[in-house]
Order: C-alpha cells, then structure tokens, then sequence
C-alpha cells in the first residue's frame, strides 16, 4: 500500500509532490504517484462545533443557559471544505501509513490531529518538519522524517488552545451580550489586546502637557570648530529664567571642562522573526501586520524563496551556518544584491556569533532567511518584504559601524552645556542601506539608531544634545572656546503615542510591559499575547467587531470598543483583560508544548474562570444603549492620510442589513436574558473569539446622536443629509442630527482626525462643507496645512484634504 502525504495547502502540497513524486499523476485533490498520494487541508478543514450541536435550545442566546462547559468537545467539518475532507478519508483508505506535511508549528499539528481524531485514521504517523520548500530540504526532511510521538505535547498544546477559546469566546460573548443587548466579541486574547489599546487611549486623554524651554549655545574654536550644547540643569519652566541665561553666556568666552573621546560599535540587528519584520513592515511601508504575514507566507509557499515566516526565533543553529555562507554566494547573482553580496565576508558568520547563532533560542523554527532559490517575477509588495529579509540576512556578513563619540562639558558664566558628538569613521554593515534601504531599524523594530528627539514612554520628549557627523571633529581642551550665541527653544511634553500596528505588535510580543532590552524581552516572548502567526488575525478580529478604527497609521478605540473594556473590568473580570496574566496561560501552553505542564490542569483553570466570568455578569447592571454609538461604517475608509477608515467597512455593513432583516429574526435581544442577539452569523462571529477564523464581521448599528442634558441641547444648525430637515445639536460626545428617532444617522463626533472639534468647525462643515485651514502633524511629525472636510452628507464621515 502506499502513503498519504497530507500538506496544509494545494501549493505546499504540489511542492513536495515535485520532490518525492515527480511523475505523480495529477487528479485535481490531490497527486497520485508510485509511492505516494499527497493531498492537502486547504487549512482548517474542521472545527469545534457550535454550542447548538450539543443541546438545541442553545441556538437561541439565553443568560439563563450558560456556562456552557462540554464534557467533550464535539468536531464539525466546515461545510465549504466537507468534499476535500471526503478525498483525505476515501485516499486514507488506501494507504497504510500517513505523513502530516502541514505547517511546522502549532497550528499545522492542529489542523492534523483534527483530521485525524474526526476521520479516526489509526494508521502510522510520520511528522515532516521543515523550515523552507526548496527541493533541497523536503528531500532532507522525508530522509529525517519524525515520528509523530515526538510532537504529541504540541498536539496536547494545540488542542487546549482550541478548548480554551471556545470556552472563553463562547461563554463571554453570550453573556456581554445577552446581558448588555449589544453584540460583544470577547477572546482570551483579543480582550487584553483592547486593553491596552484603551489603557493608551486613556493615557493620551489625561496627559497634562507642560510647557518647558531649552537653552542652546553655540562655541566657536579657532576657525575650524563649531559645536552645539544643551544647558545641564533641572527642568525650566519660567521663559524669562530661560533667556536669562542665554543673555548671560552670549558673547562670552569658555572653558571646557571636560572632554572625552570613546570609540564604539553598532552591530547589525536580529534576524527577523515574524513580528519584528511584522513591526518593520508597518514602519516603513505601513503594511497592516495581516498583510505582512500573507505576502511573507506567499514568498515562503508560493515562490519559495524565503524560510517559514511564522517563526519566533532570531538566531539558527549550527547546521545553518554552512547554508547562510551558499545563500549569500547564490545572491551575488541576483542583480539587485549582487554588490552587497561582493563586499559580503563569511568569516563573521559562524558558529561562535552568539548575535546569529544561539541554537538555545531557536525552538521549532530558526530566524527568516532568504533561500537558495533565485527570486524570479515577485509582486512590489513582495518584493519589499523579500528585500528587508535579503538586507537583514546580508548584513551580518559585514563589520560592525563605527564611530568616535565626543562627549564635551563647557562651562561659561558658571553656567554648563553638555555637547555629544557622534562622528562617523566606517559604515560597516550600515552600507547595506546606504542606497536608501534605511539601516535597517525603523521605529519600534529593535532599531539603535540616533537618540535625537527619541520619545520616551512616558511622552516626555529626551533633549536633542547627540549629533551625528561624517566629518571630523576636533577641539583642544586646554584652550578657551567662545560663545558665539545662544537661543531658547519653547518644548511641550508629549502625550504617549497611540499604538500603530507595528507598535501593538511590539507590546503583544511582551504581554503589555515596555521592555527596551532585547535580552529582556526574548525572555517575554513565551509569555507574548498570542503567537506570531496569530497576532496578525487578532488585529483584524478588533477591526472586524467594531473594537477600532484605524486613522492612517494610528489605531484609535472605538465607543463600542471603550464600552466593552469598561463593562468587562466593571463586571470584576479584570482577568478577562490582564496582558500580564493571559500572557502567563499563553507561557503555560508553551509549557505543555514542551511537556513540562499539564494539559488537564489548564483547562480546569480556564473551566473556573468561564464560570467565573458567567457569575459576575450575572449581577452587573445593563448598560446603556448610548454607550456603544458610534458613526455608520463606511466602504471607502481613508487609506492614506487622509480620512478615517471605519472598522468593518462593506462587511460591517452587509452585516448590520442582515441583522435587521428577516421579520425580527435578527433583531437585538429584548431583555438581558433575552435569545437572539443580531443575525446567527453575527452571534457567531461575536462568541467565536479567536477560534473562528474568517468569521464575518458584527453587526454594527447605525449612529445615534446622544441628547445633552436637561437645560436643552445646543443646536448648531441645519442636517445635511438629503431630504432629512432635521437639527443638528451638541450631545455629550458628538454632534447629531434630532431626527436620529426616525432614522437619520448624521453624526460628527468630537473627537475626529486627530482634533477636537469645535461647534464653529461643525457649523462650517454643516454650511460650507469645509473647514478653514488647520495645521496637522504626520507620522515623522512634520507639520502640514489641511482642511477638513464631510465626505459624506449622509453619515457625517470626515476626511483630511491637504493643502
């Protein structure tokens, strides 16, 4: 009898079957040759089953009815794959041993044992466990091939994973819910994820920003010469003291008081692993996390020229080493890397490069590399994320940068300047992106760079006092300097930034924690919200469920998505929404990945904490409707820097239709412990936390203006929208139209592309469709002029119109 080969997709699935059958007969489900029958998942072919598969009256949403805890979870096929699900069952019949080909991770164990446990295969299990699709190393892989003992912890992991967020998902979803009447998503990881998207939004809200100035003096030496130093003392906040001292030390002569040269290094950074070329994507090119992992995955399955992506490792073993030096010889003749490949030298990658190799850091899957297959025709998108990996790669095969760093204290008028100078005297590695490729560190990515004007966490902004030269700089200490000026600098404190997806990355990779040493936070990485394959999807699930909108770069949290974390934490499940604290259960799979836990006892814990989660919400008071308002989803967000993109968009909206269709049938539950909360799609979606994969988006409602208080609300003027003859007044957090009763889903919030807007903006946005002129900061925080405008006449929508 033969062997089934069952691969996670068609594409990976083809790619084997050119190695180990390359005259397999090819019958569309799969590739039939002498030995072996490769087939493939088309990924989760299979899932746990809804809760109305074990008990009927589950199909309706009751509070009365949870905690739904099965004794055995149930397996469903999905509908849309059930006919590749009938092929792996007739071909398994025929075969007498089976290779699990899918994905080298958890998720791939996943989708296999699903298979396995539904159609009952009792066959021999091998694991194939590679790390790229070259020839070369599936051949490898099926001469090493594992046993599938090996992986059965991972299996266990999987498999809890799965069970914990269904009961997580399910439980908590229904009872938000049912008892709030308004769909709410709640995940075990996709909870703590808003957190501290909320706990941001919240400190930029509160922050109290302080006025302080900065003295700089500029000395003179000889006519060679010139340097810059920032005034060393506490904190000034009165201008006049300010000016003061600049009067004080203008025009007068110097002494230094010390001067000390250092010579230092700059080494290249890590390797990437998923979420650091995920937060350098974002950085530099502004890709959404899901789209670096789908064009990465693409690279990797489709074109097979880089290793597998869904890695969390920055270093490779030892066996590496001798692929790393063939790869970067193959590079030196692709055109775009042929001279960086030249200058490259394998005498600094070996064994002995603790920065490269750490085979103690390298679990499943080393760093992303290129591969030895030539990149052939590769998409612009592609070929940027194909072109950070290369560079990466090829900059460990160069020295270190490196630089003289001056360090000068002067001191005039008894008043002190310090001065720190940082000259350039080799490129190094940092000539790879000499070509405008950047060095290699963008913001958020691990990068060293210049401190100058770096932001702190706290928003406070560090002083300007290092500067970079690629000239010389010389002073004689024994001899007096001349102060030829001196000016003073107006400086505000800085709210903390709101997160960019690059930057959520980063604080999900650490549970929460701003952790700056590399050291610090590779230790964190097991105890990371998620995995860096599903960090990516957690983000679309916020954006799916109304949770947050994106503004450019910037996430922002929705009403709803403020609500829901506000209910949550009220209700005394702050669990629910601890970083720190699911960070410890995702640490803990990780253990019982590597057998050193329990699989049991972690399900018991998260059986305790769903009945926990069911107690208190059973006594929490219903929220107001108000509470979840929030603007109509727009198809056509802004991308760019313009608009707001509305989370949900064209499904969110197809979604809302379907859940006022149908008679009541998809109508919100009447009562707290009322059935049927929106459409059945929705409630899924809403209880499927990150269990389901692809769900559609939530139902979300149309807007409705909130009313001011008893004294009257302010009218501003006229509704906009078409054939509407309503009045637009001043709620608590918006702008909304009176006739909201009857339909009209006209609202501008408050807070809106950045600014807070004024009731003489709203007016001339209602009247002239524009406002005047404003000033607006980018991602580089450069300033420009715009106007904003109404889009949209019939929902209030708002974009950016620059100047």
């Amino acid at each position: 009898m033969k062997t089934l080969v069952i691969a996670e997709k068609p594409d990976m699935g083809r790619n084997i079957s050119s190695v180990i059958e390359p005259k397999a007969k090819n019958m569309r489900s799969y590739l039939e040759g002498e030995q072996y029958i490769i087939t493939w998942a088309i990924g989760h072919l299979i899932g746990l089953a809804e809760p109305d598969r074990y008990d009927e009256r589950y199909k309706k949403w009751n509070f009365g009815d949870l905690p739904i805890i099965p004794e055995e979870f149930k397996l469903l096929p999905n509908p849309k794959t059930k006919d590749q699900l009938t092929v792996i069952k007739e071909l398994a019949a025929r075969c007498d041993r089976l290779v699990n080909a899918c994905d080298a991770g958890r998720e791939g164990q996943h989708i296999f044992s699903l298979i396995r446990r539904h159609l009952k295969l009792l066959q021999p299990v091998s694991r194939l466990w590679i790390s790229d699709l070259t020839a070369e190393t599936i051949r490898r892989g099926f001469d090493e091939l594992k046993s599938d003992a090996e992986y059965a912890n991972l299996t266990e992991a999987a498999r809890a994973r799965s069970e914990a967020d269904w009961l997580i998902g399910m439980n908590g979803s229904r009872a938000f819910t049912t008892k709030h009447n308004e769909l709410l998503s709640v995940g075990r990881v996709q909870t703590p994820v808003l957190a501290l998207i909320y706990d941001r939004q919240k400190q930029i809200e509160s922050f109290d920003s302080l006025k302080y100035y900065e003295v700089n003096a500029f000395f003179e030496q000889g006519n060679t010469t010139t340097y810059r130093g920032l005034w060393q003392g506490d904190r000034i906040t009165d201008e006049a003291k300010a000016q003061a001292i600049a009067e004080k030390v203008k025009g007068k002569t110097g002494t230094v008081e010390s001067y000390e040269v250092k010579d230092t290094k700059e080494y290249p950074f890590k390797l990437y692993d998923l979420t650091l070329l995920q937060r350098e994507a974002n950085g530099k090119y502004g890709f959404p996390a899901k789209k670096t992992l789908d064009v990465a995955q693409a690279l990797y399955e489709k074109h097979k020229v880089i290793s597998y992506p869904r890695t969390n490792s920055n270093y490779v073993n030892e066996q590496n080493i001798p692929e790393m030096h063939r790869i970067a010889d193959m590079l030196k003749s692709v055109p775009e890397y042929g001279q960086m490949a030249a200058g490259a030298e394998k005498r600094f990658v070996h064994k002995n490069n603790k920065a490269v190799c750490n085979p103690s850091k390298v679990e499943d899957h080393h760093a992303i590399m290129p591969t030895m297959k030539r990149p052939g025709t590769l998409s612009p998108d592609e070929r940027k994320i194909y072109d950070l990996i290369v560079r990466r790669f090829l900059s460990h095969f160069y020295p270190a940068a490196e630089y003289k760093v001056h360090t000068v204290l002067t001191v005039v008028e008894q008043e002190r300047f310090k001065t720190t100078i940082k000259q350039l005297l080799s490129l190094g590695w940092k000539a790879i992106y000499a070509d405008g490729g950047k060095d290699g560190g963008d913001a958020g990515a691990g990068g060293a760079g210049s401190r100058k004007g770096k932001s702190k966490a706290d928003g406070e902004q560090e002083p300007e006092e290092e500067e970079e030269t690629d000239g010389s700089f010389e002073l004689d200490a024994s001899q007096p300097v001349a102060c030829a000026n001196a000016e003073v600098k107006t400086k505000e404190t800085q709210p903390p930034k709101a997160f960019t997806e690059g930057t959520l990355l980063k604080a999900m990779e650490s549970a929460g924690k701003q952790i700056e040493d590399d050291e610090l936070r590779d230790a964190m990485k097991d105890s990371g919200l998620g995995t860096p394959a599903t960090r990516a999807a957690t983000i679309e699930r916020l954006k799916q469920v109304g949770y947050i909108d994106m503004q450019g770069k910037k996430i922002v949290i929705t009403p709803k998505g403020r609500t829901a974390v506000e209910l949550i934490r009220g209700a005394g499940v702050e669990l629910l929404t601890s970083p720190e604290m699911t960070g410890a259960w995702e640490k803990r799979l990780n253990e019982i990945a590597r057998g050193q836990a329990s699989a049991e006892q972690f399900m018991n814990n998260v059986k305790r904490f769903t009945v926990q989660i069911i107690d208190k919400v059973r006594v929490q008071r219903p929220a107001v409707k108000s509470a979840f308002a929030r603007p109509e989803p727009a198809a056509a967000g802004g991308k760019g820097k313009g608009g707001s993109r509305r989370a949900g968009g064209a499904r969110g909206a197809k979604e809302a239709a379907a859940a006022g269709a149908g008679g009541g049938q998809g109508t919100a539950p009447s009562s707290a412990s009322g059935g049927g909360a929106g459409s059945a799609r929705a409630r899924r979606g809403a209880a499927g936390g990150e269990s389901a994969r692809g769900g559609a988006a939530l139902a979300t409602r149309a807007a409705q203006a909130e009313t001011a208080a008893a004294a009257g609300p302010a009218v501003v003027g006229v509704c906009p929208r078409p054939g509407c003859g309503g009045q637009i007044f001043l709620g608590r957090k918006g702008y909304g139209c009176s006739h909201y009763k009857t339909g009209c889903t006209f609202v501008i919030w408050k807070e809106s592309l950045g600014r807070t807007l004024t009731e003489a903006m709203v007016r001339s946005l209602i009247e002239k469709g524009r406002t005047n002129k404003l000033k607006f900061k980018d991602a580089a925080g450069e300033s420009y002029d715009a106007r904003i405008v109404l889009r949209n006449a019939g929902t209030g929508e708002l974009a950016l119109e620059r100047e």
